[in-house]
């Protein structure tokens, strides 16, 4: 029925996004649409359920590494880091205070995922390196997901592997920017009377 909600029988079950799909071609969702927008649509949904999950991604690994989420997030900010990172910076990367970010940093060293060393550039600040043991056990708890994602990649014939990749990177471009542009701290904004 077109303008009702979506429905389990629509395929929307609750955190898989159907729901809150907005078609691009004013239709509504589950219409069953055709065409270019009606596909533009699906892959904007399929990204925000990619984006969804990766969300959940970092708690499932905090609860296989035996860690808290925001230890797993900071985990996951120093392997994929470029650059060294200090207790400050990793703060700033995980939206925590510098105080927190110190026993965060305190909790991984005693922990043993994480070792404080001399940054590599400027002899005055400490960088923070994720330990081979660490490196080791996220490897083994993110390996069958990643297994997963090689199989699918597998499917894709190379136009649709190039292609994917293309979309991938610049849409990982554009969320970067994104990021980048948003104020280090919260702006506080008043509702409304």
């Amino acid at each position: 029925m077109p303008g009702a909600p979506a429905s389990p029988a629509d395929g929307a079950t609750p955190g898989n996004g159907a729901a809150d799909r907005q078609p691009v071609d004013g239709g509504t969702p589950g219409n069953g649409a055709a065409g270019p927008q009606a596909a533009d649509s699906e892959t904007v949904a399929a990204l925000r359920d990619v984006l969804r999950v990766a969300g959940d991604i970092r708690a499932a690994l905090g609860r296989r590494l035996g860690v808290g989420a925001t230890d797993a997030a900071a985990i996951d900010h120093l392997v994929a880091s470029t650059e060294p990172l200090g207790p400050v910076e990793l703060g700033n990367r995980l939206g925590i205070r510098s105080a927190s970010a110190t026993t965060l940093v305190d909790r991984l060293v005693q922990a043993g995922h994480v070792a404080r060393a001399p940054h590599p550039r400027d002899r005055r600040r400490l960088c923070l390196q994720v330990t081979d043991h660490a490196a080791a056990q996220v490897v083994e708890a993110l390996r069958p997901m990643l297994a997963g994602v090689e199989r699918a990649v597998d499917r894709l014939s190379p136009e649709q592997a190039a292609a994917t990749a293309a979309f991938l990177r610049e849409t990982a471009e554009v969320m970067r920017e994104y990021a980048d542009g948003t104020p280090a701290e919260p702006t506080q904004r008043r509702a409304p009377r």
